[in-house]
């Protein structure tokens, strides 16, 4: 290269880098000109009440019907009809199945598109022998003051009781939608990945009455605060609009076996572990999809100079983005399908030799990625070509909402006038949700639960000492009060 031609490109690499250097330094937020936020009335005291009561009802769901307490979710069923006497009297409300409840707010305009909110009746069970390692007991209710703990406080009677509490406040207030809402609430969301679970129950009864939905709205992002000391000190709220599939593989191999005595060079297990080998050096490819560059974009444009430089020139750090991600485990999560080997299965006996050496193996897959196309992955990738390949169970991931939808700019919407502090953003969700069951009847489909809480208490989810600040629940009654409002409303 001539060197005349060097300097120029030089000259240009240079001139492009200062301009991104002051582009970046005179970079502002974008300004949203939001009207401020009317002022909710709530009834934090009955709200707090009812929250109590229903973490009292042990809704435990099971992944075999036969061994669920339905009595339990019978007497949640009436504890609601008793705490929420206008939404008994005035939404029409069936059982589908054995307790799924669906409540339909007849609308004004019966020509619209109904809205619906989502949330599960059910919760996990407490791990045996871990009863007395919380501070309060799981199923009481317990209210100090500060918090109330138990089982479903943050997963999701805390969301439940907060859209109930928020229909009710409405109703006393006489307030009458444009268009019908569905308060949709399953029975077994905590069984993982349920075929045929109260949901997808729910969406085929609504789908065979010719009802299609404008939007649905279901648990799964949250408001986070984040405090990066001169970098950056808002609030997050994300938003999901996907959320990834669920797959568990079982793995075998058909072996010789014998006595432990006389092994050959590679036991089964041995030669199971040359599977495992395969299945981990060969992850499923990286890629970074249209709602993680926004997330990252709509963070690296509020935080302080010079670290917004990495928002002005994200198109070119995508490929070193994406590379950093993958190195971190809880990043990794958000740019491909996960694989991890949870069990294994040899011998009945130390001195036997398997003969049907098993793992299983579980997937997390990221929307795009089918159960089928795991399998055939497993199949290329692993050089061993004797293994059988069972699933176990699956749950496809969904697909992803569009963010310019009314719905999403709803959202987006009253989560800014109430404090403009916040950067809104799409988020994809690790977990399931009963959101996705509703596709065959609704394009847009989020979600997002809209309480203030760090990432310590959201890790109690499912866990010892589940629990819920008292002062993150009024936001949430007042932002379910104000999505209704807008989104029951003629276009």
């Amino acid at each position: 290269m001539k060197k005349s031609t060097k300097v120029i490109l030089g000259a240009s690499a240079a001139a492009l880098a200062v301009g991104n250097a002051v582009h970046a330094a005179l970079y502002t937020p974008k300004k949203h000109n939001y009207d401020d936020l009317p002022e909710e009335a709530v009834d934090l005291e009955r709200y707090v009440a009812h929250l109590s009561e229903a973490i009292r009802h042990r809704t435990i769901s099971n992944s075999d019907p036969e061994k669920t307490d339905w009595a339990a979710f019978d007497a949640f069923h009436a504890f609601l009809d008793e705490a929420f006497p206008l939404i008994a009297e005035k939404l029409e409300k069936e059982v589908i199945g054995r307790a799924n409840l669906m409540y339909r707010w007849k609308g004004k305009n019966p020509d619209l598109l109904p809205i619906a909110l989502l949330g599960h009746q059910d919760v996990v069970p407490v791990t045996p022998g871990t009863e007395d390692d919380w501070t309060h007991p799981a199923f009481d209710g317990y209210n100090d003051g500060a918090y109330i703990w138990g089982r479903g406080a943050m997963d999701m009677k805390n969301h439940l009781i907060g859209v109930m509490e928020a229909v009710e406040t409405l109703l006393e207030e006489g307030y009458e939608p444009e268009r019908d809402v569905y308060l949709l609430f399953g029975q077994d969301e905590e069984v993982v990945a349920a075929q045929y679970g109260g949901a997808k129950d729910m969406m085929l009864t609504l789908r065979d009455r010719g009802v299609r939905l404008e939007s649905v709205l279901d648990e799964g992002g949250a408001i986070l605060p984040i405090g990066i000391k001169g970098v950056l000190e808002k609030q997050l709220v994300g938003i999901g609009i996907a959320e990834k599939g669920y797959l568990d593989l079982e793995i075998s191999l058909e072996c010789k076996g014998g006595h432990s005595s006389q092994p050959p060079k590679h036991t089964g297990m041995g030669r199971m572990a040359q599977v495992i080998r395969d299945i981990e050096s060969h992850q499923f490819p990286a890629r970074i999809e249209p709602y993680l560059s926004e997330l990252i974009y709509g963070i690296g444009r509020n935080t302080t100079y010079p670290v917004r430089l990495i928002a002005c020139n994200l198109p070119a750090l995508l490929p070193a983005v994406k590379q950093l991600f993958k190195q971190i485990p809880p990043a990794a999560s958000f740019v491909r399908t996960t694989t991890a080997v949870t069990m294994a299965q040899g011998s009945p006996a130390p001195n036997v030799l398997p003969q049907t050496p098993k793992i299983t193996v579980n997937f997390r897959m990221m929307p795009g990625t089918t159960t089928d196309d795991v399998v055939q992955h497993i199949k290329r990738v692993v050089r061993n070509k004797d293994i059988e390949v069972e699933v176990l169970r699956c749950k496809e991931a969904s697909a992803f909402s569009p963010t310019d939808s009314r719905a999403f700019k709803i959202i987006e919407e009253i989560c800014l006038q109430k404090d403009r502090n916040r950067i809104v953003a799409p988020f994809l969700v690790m977990g399931g949700t009963d959101a996705c069951f509703y596709e065959p009847i609704c394009e847009n489909i989020y979600r997002f639960s809209p309480f203030v809480a760090p990432v310590s208490l959201l890790l109690c989810t499912h866990a010892t000492d589940e629990r819920v600040p008292i002062d993150c629940l009024r936001g949430g009654v007042e932002f379910f009060k104000s999505y209704v409002r807008k989104s029951a409303m003629a276009e």
